[in-house]
């Protein structure tokens, strides 16, 4: 499927509700609520996928891995803000509003910090090879994030925008599993 028609339609489900002035978290934005859970966990392991794409962006030498960890930015982009916009009752905009480099580290946890700086402190094929892994491993913490929210959740926005991520993540797992075939 078309990386661009998919983000378009994840932006449309997450819009939606604003469309019928009903937030998208209303049955159950509660702290221990099933959809909290899974948007704090979903922006938790999103949040160092981005941290590491944008550096991949300027550091990957392959010119595969770059070219994804582009696509990865602009899809961990329109993630964080989609999962922002669903958390708020206020008036749905079309302006992609990334999250700054600041609310991206805010997000990391000690493990994920002390890999973002790992990562940073390679270069060349070794980058690319631990991006590569990195990645991997990101994206099947994500998908059973996902797979386990799709089990308990409730509300249907919500459960739209997961069906969409969930198969965005399986194709960047086949996507990693060839590059890392390629890089090591």
């Amino acid at each position: 499927m078309n990386r661009r028609a998919l983000l378009t339609s994840a932006a449309f489900a997450a819009a939606v509700p604003a469309f019928f002035s009903v937030p998208a978290f209303a049955k159950t934005a509660t702290p221990d609520g099933a959809e909290k859970k899974h948007a704090d966990e979903t922006k938790k392991v999103g949040s160092l996928s981005l941290a590491t794409s944008r550096v991949a962006v300027e550091t990957a030498s392959d010119p595969m891995v770059k070219a994804f960890a582009k696509w990865e930015v602009a899809e961990q982009e329109t993630i964080a803000d989609i999962l922002r916009s669903m958390e708020t009752d206020g008036k749905a905009e079309g302006a992609l509003k990334p999250p700054t480099e600041r609310e991206v580290e805010a997000m990391l946890d000690a493990e994920g910090k002390a890999s973002l700086d790992k990562l940073k402190a390679a270069s060349g094929k070794e980058f690319d090879k631990a991006y590569v892994n990195a990645q991997l491993d990101g994206h099947r913490k994500l998908l059973t994030i996902q797979e386990e929210y799709l089990t308990v959740g409730e509300d249907r926005e919500h459960l739209s925008v997961t069906k969409l991520a969930r198969g965005q993540i399986k194709e960047h797992i086949d996507h990693l599993d060839m590059l890392k075939s390629k890089v090591g």
